[in-house]
């Protein structure tokens, strides 16, 4: 790879999805009583820009991943990501009625979604192109490490707790566990990026050395600009989307209603992130394919969980973080495998098959409770 050189339709398509998004949110979806024909149509012309400006967006954070060198870049991607995911999760907690739960189905449907389903898949195809890869174990295990600690104190511990009702935590508790998941985060980002930034550098990466020194200070900024408008219109129409799907979902009355709104969210805004995953398995880049995908779990957990408790602590909404007993053993299980599929710093097929079944068995759940 020697260059990020991207089409014209990269710098329009942020800029019109942004336009689109305020025109929405201004205006709203236009329909009404005999034409709800329109409102599918402009509903689902929205969603078609917003999932065509993701691809848009992941390619401007590949661009500025290959200008920055790794793992800078990486955590561009996911610091992004991650404040397109708290965006909406606090949007739609002040939305209408109060939601206690959206922001713990949101989180534990990301870990899911990212230790099951991103990860077998990076796993699986990758080494079905390359018969078996090889990771370093040192940085993978810190990030396990990290993440096993924070998935525990923000998911399953307000179950155990007396101060308050099961699943919730008091103010005390609550200020406590967001303190901890900023200090937990913010040490892993100083040794990836510091302390033991060669435990997280994937060797075989393309463009592990390049620098923005290398090339155009103006290519850089433009990047990053148009980065920044593109996760601001996805955000703004991701907002309008999932507010619509709730409010379809509890006009059916379909049950765990919340649990497949939080997946939404959480599939949406994972979409640059795991794209990008797969595409460094394929070129058998699997650290830093690790990196993107575990990377963004942590941050979710990390920054998602403290913002939604500030709003909480605010507002005066309830926050329901505890999960139910069926989760929580799914949430043990993708953990405990991960474990296992990376002590050795060796993988293949097999291991990422056994991350995909997983992560099959938690759809169906979704689906059938």
């Amino acid at each position: 790879m020697i260059s990020r050189h991207l089409p014209a339709s990269s710098y329009v398509v942020p800029l019109g999805a942004l336009a689109l998004a305020i025109a929405v949110q201004l205006f709203g979806i236009p329909g009404g009583h005999g034409h709800a024909w329109v409102t599918v149509l402009v509903s689902f012309f929205t969603l078609c820009v917003l999932l065509v400006t993701v691809f848009v967006v992941l390619e401007h954070a590949e661009a500025l991943a290959f200008r920055l060198g790794q793992p800078y870049g990486t955590l561009l991607l996911t610091f992004a990501v991650t404040t397109v995911e708290v965006s909406i999760i606090v949007s739609m907690m002040l939305h209408g009625a109060n939601n206690p739960t959206l922001a713990r189905e949101s989180v534990f449907s990301t870990v899911m979604i990212v230790c099951a389903g991103v990860v077998g898949l990076c796993l699986t195809l990758g080494a079905w192109q390359h018969r078996q890869q090889d990771l370093k174990r040192q940085g993978t295990s810190a990030i396990l490490s990290v993440l096993t600690a924070l998935t525990v104190l923000t998911l399953v511990l307000p179950n155990y707790t007396l101060s308050t009702d099961p699943g919730t935590f008091s103010p005390v508790q609550l200020v406590f566990v967001s303190l901890c998941s900023v200090l937990l985060y913010a040490s892993f980002v100083f040794a990836q990026t510091v302390r033991h930034r060669d435990d997280f550098l994937d060797e075989s990466a393309a463009y592990a050395g390049v620098h923005a020194g290398n090339t155009s200070r103006r290519a850089l900024y433009a990047n990053a600009f148009f980065l920044v408008i593109g996760l601001v219109g996805i955000v703004l129409l991701a907002e309008q989307v999932a507010v619509g799907i709730e409010d379809g979902l509890a006009a059916l009355d379909v049950a765990q209603s919340d649990a497949i709104v939080g997946a939404f969210i959480a599939t949406l805004v994972l979409l640059p992130e795991g794209l990008a995953a797969i595409r460094a398995a394929l070129n058998n880049e699997l650290q830093r394919s690790l990196n993107i995908a575990l990377g963004s779990a942590l941050a979710t957990i990390g920054l998602t969980i403290p913002a939604v408790g500030m709003a909480s602590l605010v507002t005066g909404r309830e926050l329901t973080l505890g999960l139910s007993s069926g989760d929580t053993v799914l949430l043990a299980l993708v953990l405990l495998i991960s474990i296992h599929s990376f002590g050795t710093g060796r993988t293949n097929v097999l291991t990422g098959m056994v991350h995909l079944v997983v992560f099959i068995a938690f759809l169906l759940l979704l689906a059938v409770p």
